[in-house]
Parts: structure tokens; sequence; C-alpha cells
């Protein structure tokens, strides 16, 4: 009788059970134990999402109407949770998802001036499903290829700086002036305890992200906000207050709350229209971007920035938008901060189900998030602004016709507080230069199509008046 053939031995590359199988744990060279590592690093890095989406969304409608703030955090918590689980399951990548900041600041200070939060939260799934179709159809990665990079990152500099903005503003960093368009806090000093107390916040973020200090952002919030509880009870600090306990049940009212019954009396068609195309595209390239760029540092991607299952991830992040206005929470996208986790030794999708399940577990202390000044959290604005900024040393400026629209794009946004202007004067400029400088056959088709698209967006005024 033949004794039985030995088992083959097992192999470093072999997976040992069904969750390393599924999400090829051992296949891209990590343990379990390095993606719940690396999961728990960048829910840190990421939570503060949960503090300061609220603050963003707070912006008044065109009815006068806010958000609640409480419902807001809630809201967010949960799509983080869901969105992040979800594209850790289906494309077994460690990208973690959460309210895009750029979109949130462009519902905030743009859309809701002209329409309310439910309309603007239709506008935002009617964005997730545009993206939805052209990621289905591969229409997505063909315009996303089309358009310069310079472009690109030019977007992502000047939402920054849109973004900074922002937060100097609400921290009376810069203020109205008097015999200038803006100044530097009171009468050109730094004159409030308020004030100081940012500086002091955006400083410290500032020394613990150059120390590489993980979840920096979110210590530099609850070190601020202690720091003002503090100086409250010498002085009084404004938008402060202990009221409530720390844990509730979350504030769920704002899911559903969605209206598509535009009326066009108080907007017209053609500005619903553009402020969809602005949605798309902001959200369209700002993922894109990150997600090549997390590949790449997590070393999936191959030498044209492809990574696996590419098509199912971008059709994922069209669901992003979805959920997200379907939650009152803007559009969910694709983290940079996810970078955090990846440089902790994430590799694949168990990573997400690790930072989703923190995400919908804080949607049980999102009380917390009423405790930080708007101040305090206007110091974590300017700190995610400059950490955008940071994509402009891969711009070459030696060509003028990149340089004049890059420039256009990185300061309108901020100076006309508007991200969509900023992108419309980037695209028109690059296609006139470019076409009457002799370099007519280097614009792709597309970019005209949308440098038209924004001609009409900038002349929208006139247009509605001959239309009426």
């Amino acid at each position: 009788m033949t004794a039985p053939a030995p088992a083959p031995a097992r192999t470093d590359s072999e997976p040992r059970n069904g969750l390393d199988r599924f999400f090829e744990i051992t296949r891209r060279g990590s343990t379990i134990g390095a993606e719940v590592r690396g999961g728990l690093v960048t829910f840190v890095t990421m939570a503060y999402i949960v503090i300061l989406n609220p603050i963003i969304l707070s912006t008044p409608d065109v009815t006068g109407e806010v958000l609640n703030p409480a419902a807001v955090a809630a809201s967010t918590a949960l799509t983080a949770g869901f969105m992040t689980i979800l594209f850790g399951i289906v494309t077994r990548l460690p990208f973690a998802f959460a309210a895009g900041l750029g979109i949130n600041a462009f519902l905030a200070f743009s859309v809701v001036g002209q329409v309310t939060w439910g309309e603007a939260m239709a506008l935002t799934i009617i964005n997730g499903l545009i993206i939805v179709l052209l990621a289905a159809t591969g229409l997505r990665k063909m315009i996303f290829d089309a358009v310069p990079v310079q472009l690109k990152l030019a977007i992502t500099v000047g939402i920054g700086l849109f973004i900074a903005f922002i937060g100097f503003v609400n921290a009376g960093f810069v203020n109205t002036g008097g015999g200038t368009p803006l100044e530097l806090g009171t009468a050109g000093s730094i004159a409030t305890v308020d004030t100081l107390l940012f500086v002091v916040t955006l400083l410290l973020g500032g020394i613990l992200i150059a120390l590489k200090v993980k979840g920096a952002i979110l210590i530099a919030l609850v070190a601020g906000t202690v720091l003002a509880a503090i100086v409250n009870i010498f002085t009084p600090v404004a938008d402060f207050g202990l009221a409530g306990g720390l844990f509730a049940l979350p504030d769920l009212s704002l899911v559903g709350a969605v209206d598509f019954g535009f009326d066009l009396g108080k907007v017209g068609f053609v500005a619903l229209l553009m402020f969809v195309f602005t949605l798309v595209f902001t959200n369209f390239f700002d993922a894109m971007g990150t997600m090549t760029g997390l590949a790449k540092e997590a070393d999936l991607a191959d030498a044209k920035g492809d990574f696996p299952r590419i098509k199912s991830a971008l059709i994922v992040e069209g669901v992003g938008a979805v959920v997200g206005g379907a939650t009152s929470s803007s559009s969910a996208t694709v983290f940079v901060e996810s970078g955090s986790g990846i440089g902790e030794g994430a590799r694949t999708g168990l990573a997400n189900v690790v930072t989703g399940v923190l995400f919908l577990l804080a949607m049980f202390v999102t009380p917390v998030t009423g405790l930080v000044p708007g101040f305090i959290a206007a110091a974590a604005l300017v700190l995610v602004g400059a950490m955008m900024l940071a994509q402009i040393k891969n711009i070459d400026f030696a060509d003028f016709n990149v340089l004049l629209p890059v420039f256009l794009t990185v300061t309108v946004m901020p100076l006309t507080y508007s991200i969509a202007n900023g992108i419309g004067a980037g695209f028109v400029s690059w296609v006139l230069i470019n076409a009457l400088s002799g370099k007519a056959r280097q614009v792709h088709w597309l970019l005209w199509v949308v440098a038209a698209g924004f001609v009409v967006f900038f002349a929208r005024g006139p247009i509605e008046a001959l239309l009426a």
C-alpha cells in the first residue's frame, strides 16, 4: 500500500483564512494586525471632519434656514462609516471616505445663497448619479485623462486657499478694512482673545503636523478647545459652552431631508445647471487625483497610475455623493488622510472596515462637536488649506500658457468666494491662450466644451434676462 503524498508546504503568499483570501491581505504583503492599526490611524487623522463639517455647513440658506449642527455631525459620521466600509468591501482598497472639504465649501458659500439646503442636497444627489453613470461607461477616466494635469493641481491648490481664507475670516484674523478692502484683525492688529486662541491653535497644529504626529489636527482642536475652556473661566469666550453631555443617541433627522422641487422663480435653470456641473467637476477630479496618489503610496498602482478594481472604485465614489446628499452631510469622497493608515501598513479594504466601524461609533459622541468654538475649528480649515497648497510644487510655471490659467484658478476662488468662478476662469483662459498662441491642436475637444459651458455660466445673468 502506497503512503499518501504529503500535503504541499504552505507558502508565505497563500491566504491563511477566508478573511485573508477575500481582502488579499497576505497577497499584498500585509497582516491583519497591520490592517487594524492602519484603520485606527486613518480614523484618528480623519475624525476632525465630524467636528468641522457641521461648522462649514452652518451657513443660512436662501430662506434663512440653518442646519442643526448635531444632526449634521451624526449624518457626517454615519455617511463616513457606511461609505468607508462599502468601499473597502467592494474594492478591497484602504481608502476611507468622508464629507469632501471642497464640495461642502462650495455648497455652503456658493449654492445655498440661491437655493434651500434641501435643494442643495438634491443637487448633490444628481451630481452623484451623473458621476456613477460616467464611471460605469468609462467616460470618467477618459475625461480625467483629457484635462491637463496643471489644471487639476491648480483646482486643488485654489480650493486649499479658499478653505484657508474662510478659516481666517471665521476666526476674525481677516476682517473688512476701514480704508482697505481687508485688514488684519481689528484695525490692523489681533485685538480679541478669540483671534489669539485661533493663532495659538493654528501654530500648535502646524507644529504637530511638522513633527508628523498622527491625528495632529484632531489633537490641535481638542487642545484649543480645552484652552478656550480655561480662558473662559477668567474672561468670556465667544461661541463657547459646555451644555449637554458627551454621549447621546444620534440625531438622524436630516437623513432624507432632500427637496427636488426647485423654485425656478428664485434660481434660474442655467444657474442650477452650472451648480451641478461644478459639483461634478469638483467631485470628479479631486477624488480621482486622490485615489491615484493613494494607490501609488500603497504601491498598488501600475506605471499608468491604474490600480486594482479601478472601475468599481470610481462607481462607488459616485455613490458617496448620492449617500452624502441623501443624509444632508454633503458629498462623501475619498480622503487623502487615508495615506496615514497606508503609512502604518494598511494595504487592503480590511483597514476601511476598521475605520468605518469607528465612524459609526462616533455617531454616539457627536454632542462633543458642539464644544468646539468656531474660531478654534477655523484653525483646522487653515491647516487643511495649507496641506492642499502643497500640490503647487508639482506645477511647472516656466510656460506662461500654464502660468496664467493656473494663477487665475488659484486666485479667483478665494477673491470671489467661489470655487466655480475659479475653475471657470482657469478653463476658459487655458483654452483661449493656448488656442490663440499656436497650440490649438494640443487643446482636447472636451476642454472646448467645458470652457463654452463656463462662458455661459459667467454670462448667465444677461442670458436669463434675454430668455425672460
